[in-house]
This record gives structure tokens, C-alpha cells and sequence, in this order.
């Protein structure tokens, strides 16, 4: 019994790509940098980390939930958990509730501010996934669910809500919403076919690239801006540097003509932009 047990709660993780937290954790943990510019205390990381893990569960959870009937026809997903019954729709609502109130409590333990917020982050989270069934700007919607990371830990630590966490905010949009935009180039023609809107679907694999590619550049000039908002020093905008090269290599990585490494850049690049970005902004605060 416990071994099943543990059986489905990994592969309930593998579902929903659990090690993936880390492209919105480290902006977690930068916005909770920038509130006072120094390190906070271990009550404070501890929570915000437990906040980011329910709320990135709960989310990825309901969009293999609402879009189970999809996976099943898309040969790219449709070895998904749902779709080959691995899991049941009753057991991933159990761990969407579960999780969703994992973000409630952490919430209580940060500030007032945080918990009367909530029910704004579920709004975002739940609605994501219905998204791309009437707009191809679903991967901006995207974009502002992981965006609220550093905004949400700013409010969490401050319990106000203040203007300049919102230009780090809108770089992590950009960025997020740039690669969702590459990552579903890959389920062009499935997305035409069964109407689902994706900027891709809208206007083509090469247009949605140079659209990914547009996006990225504004995400990092607003990770530059964020920096002169709240005076950031020079370590932190070799940071952004690097993030910048990081963006210009992961379209180098794919064109019209081959998405073959999509999941590389995806997955990989994505993963070391974030972790470097939030280690140059944890450098230019201690030094």
C-alpha cells in the first residue's frame, strides 16, 4: 500500500514536471532580496518557498486536468499520466485542493496583505489553462501567473503592494511568455486542426518566432529597468548580460525549419537564466 502510494506521488510529479519550480522560485527569491536589499530571514524563505511550490503545483496540476481530453489526442502528449490512466481525474484534484491550500497557509504565515491576495493568484492560475481556448494571447496570460513571483514575494515580506516590483514582474512575463510561444510551435499544425489558439496557430511557426524573439529582448530590457528602478549595482546587470546572451542563444538553438532542440531551450536554458540571474542579484546585494 505505502509503495503505490509512493508510485503514484512520483509520477504525479513527473505529470506536472515538478523540478520545473525553478523557473519562477529563483524570481520568488529575488523579489523577497529587493524588498531591503538583504537577505531574509529563514521564516520568510521558508514560507515564500512553500507558496511557490503549491501555487506552481496547483496550477500545473489543473492544466493537465482541463486538458486532458486534448492531451489524449495530441501524439506529443498523449502519453501523459490522465490520458493513459496512470492517475485519476478524483486523485489530481485531491492534489490541486491539497496544494492550493499549501499556497493559503504559507500565505498566512507571510502578511494580511498576501492572504487577502489569494483568491486573485487562484483567478490567474486556474484561468490560465481555459485560456487558449478563445485567445492566442494565452502565452502573455502565462506569463503573469509566473510573473507574480517576485511581486508576490515583495507583498509577502512588505505586506504592501508597491510599483517597482512590477517592472522585474513584467521582464519575467516577457520572458516566460517568449518561450511559451517557442514551446508551442511544436503543436502547430495538432493546434490548427483542433482550434486551439496559440500565437503559432495564429500567425505561423516563423512569425511566432520573431514574436518570441521580441518578446525576450523587452524581457530583458525591463530586467535592466528594474535594476535602475531599484538601484541595482553593476553585478546585477552583468546578470542581466548574461541572461541576455542566454536569450540569444536559445534562438540560435531553433528555427522554422528545425524545432528539434526546442525542449533544450526550453528546459535547460530557461532553468540557467533564472538560477544565474537570481545568483548575480543575491551578489550585488551581499557585496
Amino acid at each position: 500500500m505505502v509503495l503505490k502510494a509512493l508510485n503514484k506521488i512520483k509520477t504525479f510529479l513527473n505529470m506536472i514536471r515538478f523540478e520545473h519550480t525553478l523557473f519562477a522560485l529563483p524570481f520568488a527569491y529575488a523579489g523577497a532580496l529587493l524588498v531591503e536589499k538583504k537577505i531574509p530571514s529563514a521564516h520568510d524563505v521558508l514560507w515564500i518557498t512553500a507558496a511557490m511550490a503549491g501555487a506552481r503545483t496547483a496550477a500545473m496540476a489543473l492544466n493537465r486536468l482541463i486538458d486532458r481530453h486534448i492531451d489524449a489526442l495530441n501524439p506529443r502528449t498523449s502519453g501523459r499520466a490522465l490520458p493513459r490512466g496512470m492517475l485519476s481525474v478524483v486523485e489530481v484534484w485531491v492534489y490541486v485542493m491539497l496544494s492550493f491550500v499549501v499556497l493559503f497557509y504559507a500565505a498566512m504565515q507571510l502578511s494580511p496583505l498576501a492572504v487577502k491576495l489569494f483568491p486573485v493568484a487562484v483567478l490567474v492560475l486556474w484561468g490560465y489553462s481555459y485560456s487558449k481556448r478563445f485567445t492566442w494571447l494565452c502565452h502573455v496570460w502565462l506569463g503573469a501567473a509566473l510573473g507574480l513571483a517576485p511581486l508576490g514575494s515583495w507583498i509577502a515580506i512588505s505586506n504592501q503592494f508597491n510599483w517597482e516590483p512590477l517592472v522585474l514582474s513584467a521582464g519575467v512575463l516577457f520572458w516566460v511568455a517568449g518561450f511559451d510561444i517557442i514551446y508551442a510551435c511544436m503543436d502547430y499544425e495538432f493546434d490548427i486542426v483542433r482550434g486551439i489558439h496559440s500565437i503559432p496557430a495564429r500567425f505561423g511557426v516563423k512569425n511566432a518566432l520573431h514574436t518570441a524573439a521580441a518578446f525576450h529582448l523587452l524581457a530583458a530590457a525591463l530586467f535592466f529597468a528594474a535594476g535602475v528602478v531599484l538601484n541595482l549595482g553593476i553585478i546585477y546587470f552583468a546578470g542581466v548580460a548574461l541572461a541576455l546572451i542566454i536569450l540569444l542563444y536559445e534562438h540560435i538553438l531553433v528555427s522554422p525549419r528545425n524545432l528539434d532542440r526546442v525542449n533544450v531551450a526550453f528546459f535547460n536554458m530557461n532553468a540557467i537564466l533564472s538560477v544565474s540571474l537570481f545568483v548575480f542579484t543575491l551578489l550585488d546585494i551581499v557585496v
